[in-house]
């Protein structure tokens, strides 16, 4: 079995927030949107419906978790799940807090404008917020 090694461009654009039981935790650096990425920590892992249902299962959790926090933390008043991977091919789900009124509301985050890096306090500040609520 081959070690587990999160995709370049996953790395350079998030923060690492947590690693949970099955995956790692990430904050995305787009100020735009609080905007987390869920990355099972399984090698070689593409599509969500080649993992075993107990795989899925564990994972489902997490998100559900995740997403619960998000939206406590942000109060936002909704929030979108998605897993796409069609520029990072490793699997990851996305987890975005959206809100009437945030950038393209209520169109979909994918793609709109230029994203928005957070200044390193404000990162700092809602990686702790997050890691104490999870």
């Amino acid at each position: 079995m081959t070690e587990f090694r999160l995709d370049p461009k996953l790395a350079a654009d998030t923060f690492a927030v947590k690693s949970m039981d099955s995956c790692e935790l990430l904050l995305a650096n787009d100020k735009r949107w609080p905007w987390l990425i869920l990355v099972p920590r399984m090698e070689d892992a593409v599509e969500w419906h080649e993992l075993f249902t107990d795989q899925r299962q564990d994972i489902d959790l997490e998100i559900a978790n995740s997403a619960s926090v998000l939206k406590a933390i942000t109060g936002c008043e909704k929030v979108n799940i998605a897993s796409l991977g069609n520029m990072v091919r490793q699997l990851h789900i996305h987890v975005v807090a959206r809100s009437n009124g945030d950038p393209n509301w209520p169109g979909p985050v994918w793609g709109y404008g230029e994203g928005a890096p957070y200044d390193p306090a404000t990162a700092d500040k809602l990686v702790q917020n997050l890691q104490n609520a999870l």
